[in-house]
Order: C-alpha cells, then sequence, then structure tokens
C-alpha cells in the first residue's frame, strides 16, 4: 500500500522556504501527507547556494542521507532550490554525493512535483526537469497549520544586477514580477487564517514593477486591507534609496508597514564596490540615509557586508570599519568572501584567507560594541508588541513592535499571535524587555 508520505528540508532565504510553503502546499492538495523523514517515502531537499559554507553543509547533508537511505529501496530523494543550477556541470556534482537521486526539479518546477512523484513510482530515477518557462508563485494561495502567525509571500524573482560575486543569479535568472492581484489575494488568504505578520520576499524587492504598479504602490494595496496586521518588507538594493527614496519614505508612514530597512551595502570602498559591479557609491546613499533616520529615527537598519573581497586592500576594509561606525546598523551580517562557482570574482586575484578572518573578527568586535547603547532610547518606550513565540526563559515569550525590535515580554506564554501593549523596562544590547501595561 503506498504511503504517499513526504518531507521537505529548507536551507537558505525566506524565498526558500516560500517555495517549500508552495511544493507543501501542491502536495498536500494531491492527496499526499507531511511527515517525519523516517516515515517519508519522498524526501525533498530545498537546497540554497549564496555561501561555500552552506554549500558544504547541504553537501555533507546529501551525502549522510545517502549513506543512511542507500539501501531504503522505497525512500526516493528529490533535490530541489538553487545548488543544483548555479554552473554548468553542478548537477553532476550533486550526482556524484547521492547517485541514487530519484528527481532534481528547476525552481519553476514547483506545481510540478505531483507529477513527478507519479514519474518517479513507475520506476524512473535520475530524473531532471526543466520548466518550460517562468511561473507567477504568488498566484498559490497557501494554507498553513493552525496557529501560525507568519506568512510569507513572493512578490518576484530574479534580479536586475549582475553582481560579480553572486552565483544565485545564475539559478533564478532575470527579474520577473508577479502579478499584484494575486499578491494582495494571497496576503488576504493568509490574513483571514489569522496570519498577523507577512513577509514580502525577493532576491530583491526594490526593482519590482509590474506594468508599471511598483514596489509602493504595491505595499499601499496590501496595508489598505482590513486585517490588524505588521508587513516587513524584504532586501531592498541600495540602488532604491538613490532613485526612489520619497517612495521609501513613503512606505515608512504606513502603520502596518515595520520600520525595518535590509540594504546590503557589501563595502564602504567605492573602489571595492565597482569590483564587484555594485552600482552606486558610498557618497550616493550616506545623504539618503541620514535623511531616513531623520523622518524615522527609531528605523531599524540592517546591512550586509563582504569581508576580503578580492582586491580589497586595508585601506578599503578600513572604509568599511568608518561606514559601519558611521551608519550604527542594528543588525550586520557579516560574510567572508569565499568565491563561487560560475561569478567573474572566482578569477580575480583572492586575499588571503587568514587576513579574511582577521578583518571579519575586528568588524564584529566593532559591530558587537556598537550595541552597547543602541538602544537606549528605547528605555520607558509603551506601545504595541505582536506577540510571536516563547523566548528563552521559562514563561516568557517573544515579540516585535512598529520597528521590528527583538522584544522579550514577561508572562505572556498564552497570547501568541495577538497584539497587547507592553513597556519597555530594560535594554540589553539588541535585546529590549518589556512587561504588560
Amino acid at each position: 500500500m503506498e504511503k504517499n508520505y513526504y518531507y521537505i528540508e529548507t536551507y537558505g532565504c525566506v524565498s526558500n522556504k516560500s517555495d517549500s510553503y508552495i511544493i507543501s502546499n501542491v502536495l498536500n492538495k494531491s492527496g499526499y501527507i507531511s511527515s517525519t523523514i523516517e516515515e517519508a517515502e519522498f524526501v525533498i531537499i530545498n537546497t540554497c547556494a549564496v555561501k561555500q559554507q552552506t554549500e558544504n553543509k547541504i553537501k555533507s547533508r546529501l551525502s549522510e542521507l545517502y549513506n543512511s537511505f542507500k539501501s531504503d529501496t522505497k525512500k526516493y530523494f528529490i533535490i530541489a532550490g538553487c545548488l543544483p543550477h548555479i554552473e554548468a556541470g553542478y548537477i553532476d556534482v550533486i550526482k556524484k554525493i547521492i547517485p541514487t537521486f530519484s528527481a532534481i526539479i528547476d525552481l519553476d518546477n514547483l506545481n510540478d512535483v505531483p507529477l513527478v512523484f507519479e514519474e518517479i513510482k513507475s520506476g524512473k530515477t535520475n530524473l531532471i526537469y526543466k520548466s518550460k518557462g517562468s511561473i507567477d508563485k504568488s498566484k498559490f494561495l497557501i494554507d498553513y497549520p493552525e496557529g501560525k502567525i507568519t506568512g510569507i509571500i513572493p512578490i518576484s524573482e530574479g534580479c536586475l544586477g549582475s553582481c560579480t560575486y553572486c552565483c544565485v543569479k545564475n539559478a533564478r535568472g532575470k527579474l520577473k514580477c508577479y502579478n499584484p492581484k494575486n499578491i494582495v489575494r494571497n496576503v488576504e488568504h493568509q490574513l483571514k487564517q489569522n496570519i498577523k505578520q507577512i513577509y514580502l520576499t525577493s532576491q530583491d524587492c526594490s526593482t519590482y514593477n509590474y506594468n508599471n504598479t511598483h514596489l509602493g504602490e504595491l505595499v499601499q494595496k496590501i496595508v489598505e486591507l482590513k486585517y490588524e496586521f505588521f508587513l516587513r518588507i524584504g532586501m531592498l538594493n541600495p540602488r532604491f534609496l538613490i532613485d526612489n527614496s520619497s517612495q521609501l519614505l513613503q512606505i515608512f508612514k504606513y502603520k502596518k508597514v515595520y520600520q525595518f530597512l535590509h540594504v546590503p551595502i557589501q563595502s564602504g570602498s567605492d573602489i571595492v564596490l565597482a569590483n564587484m559591479n555594485r552600482t552606486y557609491k558610498i557618497s550616493d546613499i550616506e545623504g539618503k540615509l541620514k535623511t531616513l533616520r531623520q523622518n524615522y529615527p527609531l528605523l531599524t537598519l540592517s546591512t550586509d557586508i563582504i569581508c576580503g573581497f578580492p582586491g580589497e586592500t586595508e585601506d578599503d576594509f578600513q572604509q568599511t570599519v568608518d561606514l559601519i561606525k558611521w551608519l550604527k546598523p542594528e543588525i550586520l551580517n557579516i560574510s567572508k568572501f569565499t568565491p563561487r562557482p560560475g561569478t567573474k570574482a572566482k578569477s580575480m586575484k583572492q586575499v588571503d584567507s587568514r587576513e579574511i578572518k582577521e578583518r571579519s573578527i575586528r568588524l564584529s568586535k566593532i559591530f558587537r560594541d556598537s550595541l552597547n547603547d543602541i538602544n537606549k532610547d528605547w528605555l520607558g518606550w509603551e506601545g504595541k508588541v505582536l506577540v510571536l513565540h516563547g523566548g528563552s526563559k521559562p514563561n516568557q515569550a517573544f515579540g516585535r513592535n512598529f520597528a521590528y525590535k527583538n522584544i522579550f515580554l514577561d508572562d505572556s506564554k498564552s497570547l501568541y499571535g495577538e497584539f497587547i501593549t507592553a513597556q519597555i523596562y530594560k535594554v540589553k544590547g539588541f535585546n529590549l524587555y518589556a512587561r504588560f501595561v
């Protein structure tokens, strides 16, 4: 008797998590049942390729799964996500690690997974599926399990850039924006399920443009929905600050939109940015960021920095240090550069790995030191907090306010998914501690 059980393991970004939700919903509607990896007949590994460290982790996991289940003739492995598609021949890399794989699917084959399963059931193996064209992933209405609070909506896929270090472009391709009607309908579908926090996701939300509907207009359509919720805008290219700062200022006026900005600057050196093929200079964005913070002084700012990009000198790195000291981001994602397949940066002159490690340690310390008093102005703040999940201690919960702040709440475990009024009584680094009012 067929079990029709499946299991999905997801790595990487929010877009990947969205893809897994879509696959899961498509399978559920086709009569398949989510289960544990031990019980599942079909095991889907949704891969990521953005960093060498992540690739190594996934390769190790695939090898572990192969060795654990290679004698199980009723266990079928399907590889999804970016990793098989970052460079020509990378499918062969996967095949060497897990030679018994049943199928590798493309990023736009998500709705074909039930058909893939039927092919596998008929005895076929090592199947390679290439999509015929891009699909609008926002049209897949996601049904979440009871108690889920956070929903994800993809608004586009791919990007307009050609950064010399990025292999994800090879997998995700050129920019494809999704129909705003489908996006808004999907948001409302999720809100009807008591979802209280919506993430808009893509490789670059700033490039959204569907038949002259831009990001600001899309956000306006969403916040006009008659539900109580918070909306988080995904990553925005720094170029958006230069070309569309007025649009961004308007977006943050909406009370339902988190005052949270993830803008990956990557380096404080114009020379390094040019070598990365990032189409802006630090001087172009400093004034825009200053204006943004003047208008929204409680804005939570997140940025990404790559340490040790090919050709980065000590002077280049010092400019990055100066940028972070001036910017004082609340969140800093530091990556040690590693050359990725199919990228121009792989053929550039590399910085010594020991120097890269040393620079990342120095930058991390500078950032940690900046957190000592970064949230002092929040002490005594009182307002609305969305309770999301349990905290790090018994009888403690975790939530966020309008500025996407980490807030730990006393005695509120039974209020998950509710908006409560709280007052902050203690600040410790990036974390805020609050009690009911």
